[in-house]
């Protein structure tokens, strides 16, 4: 696809990286020598300075040609500008990153006015991630297919855990339940995982089933906590404001701590059924003193990356039941996951990931099979769904009999409202939905996943 990328900040570095890996032609335009010359020493790229809101400039980026136009500038009205332009000069789709709830809740009415493809806040997106780690405590990290019929959700094997030494073909019989380990980070090391592997204290497991399934799951290996009933919340931005909303709505309790007035007179008028403190949350008092030992959940979210990790780590000292960490770098996730900060949550990433998928829906749209897509595994494994045509390559053929590529595994067949956890003898039938596991990215057919012909 020829892709226009609209602002060189982080999301858009990281939006570019991916869309690199995958094979795009990408363009970036922005205003800065100095971010541009990022992008042009480590990416494979063709950068243009220059304001975007001139026709000039879109018009000398290609956007008249253009798949897609992506504008992710800090500004939300230079993003929307951008998209609208690029739609009258031709560009076949368009995303703006918004911020604003106010645009947000606006663009409901005028988006089609707008030529606008899809809308992105990060904040509201991060929110809702973290609003499912609180509903299911348990996780690191939840993801799903399917619509909702299949989950992957990514868990730490704890010191005491009764998976230790247990090879994994011995989970179904064990604890009778139909679910599959498809990824296994240890230390530095990720596997896709065969029958024969055995869990150790440390490993970072995802594993995939229904709702249900991993529920169920959970409970008999004893790591399922206790519903959350009361969350406290530091720093009252857009994502305090999205989290308490959506914690609301599901009946937690909810106090937020925010240091500057004004916010919190604003938050006490559009979020009335929570608890609204004036104060530093970085201070242990103050914590102690709003009640941190008798919260369900803690989520640290100011916009310093330490404080939010020295704030996690005392609530993780006062042994809260969950604790979820705001980070906007990743370069620390091993070091903090080590200190017991096993939930972090990156607004960019959480947007990059929605943005990629929506790219790889316009694939599917233009003749790929890929429904769905998610990176697992600290990004470094993507977990894809695939819609069966008649040119899947290997139709009825029995899956012990498929050549796969190295660290590719088939983890779910869904057909009609069967689940299956394949074994060698089933078999791919049009009009499935499969999702596959893989070390590897871009894969854009179901086919891509063979290592040579049957």
């Amino acid at each position: 696809m020829n892709i226009v990328i609209i602002g060189g900040g982080k999301l858009g570095f990281t939006l570019t990286q991916q869309l690199v890996q995958e094979a795009h032609n990408i363009v970036v335009i922005d205003n800065n020598p100095m971010a541009l010359a990022k992008f042009t020493n480590a990416l494979d790229i063709i950068s243009l300075q220059g304001n975007a809101v001139s026709v000039d400039v879109l018009k000398e980026a290609g956007v008249s040609t253009a798949d897609l136009v992506i504008a992710v500038t800090s500004g939300d009205e230079t993003n929307i500008i951008c998209c609208l332009l690029g739609r009258k000069l031709g560009a076949k789709y368009t995303v703006a990153r918004i911020r604003n709830p106010e645009y947000s809740n606006s663009l409901y009415f005028i988006k089609d006015d707008l030529g606008l493809s899809l809308s992105v806040n990060p904040e509201l997106e991060a929110a809702t991630a973290m609003s499912r780690l609180i509903r299911f405590p348990s996780a690191m990290k939840i993801d799903f297919f399917a619509k909702g019929k299949v989950e992957i959700v990514e868990f730490k094997v704890r010191k005491d855990s009764r998976l230790i030494g247990m090879p994994l073909y011995e989970l179904p019989r064990v604890y009778g339940v139909k679910l599959l380990v498809c990824a296994v980070q240890r230390g530095n090391d990720v596997f896709i995982p065969g029958g024969d592997f055995t869990l150790s204290e440390g490993d970072k497991v995802s594993v995939t089933g229904s709702p249900q399934e991993i529920s169920s799951f959970f409970h008999q290996i004893g790591i399922l906590k206790k519903n959350i009933k009361t969350a406290m919340l530091i720093g009252g931005g857009k994502i305090g404001y999205y989290l308490a909303r959506l914690l609301l709505g599901s009946g937690i309790r909810v106090k937020i701590i925010e240091m500057n007035r004004e916010r919190c007179l604003a938050l006490a008028e559009s979020l009335p059924k929570a608890t609204i403190i004036q104060g530093d949350g970085s201070d242990q008092d103050i914590l102690m003193e709003e009640g941190i030992d008798d919260v369900d959940a803690f989520v640290a979210l100011t916009n310093f990356d330490e404080e939010n990790v020295i704030m996690s780590m005392f609530a993780v000292s006062r042994q809260v039941d969950k604790v979820i960490t705001k980070v906007n770098r990743q370069s620390f996730g091993e070091v903090l996951e080590n200190l017991g900060l096993d939930s972090m949550i990156s607004p960019r990433l959480v947007s990059a990931n929605k943005i990629i998928r929506y790219v790889r829906a316009l694939q599917n749209s233009w003749g790929s099979s890929v429904e769905a897509m998610t990176k697992i595994v600290n990004q470094q494994v993507e977990a894809l769904e695939f819609k069966i045509r008649e040119d899947c390559a290997f139709l009825g053929v029995p899956l012990k009999d498929v050549p796969l590529k190295p660290n590719v595994l088939i983890a779910r067949i869904l057909r009609g409202s069967q689940l299956i956890i394949p074994n060698g003898n089933d078999m791919i039938c049009q009009g499935d939905n499969v999702i596959v596991i893989t070390k590897e990215s871009g894969f854009g057919e179901i086919n891509d996943i063979l290592s040579g012909k049957l």
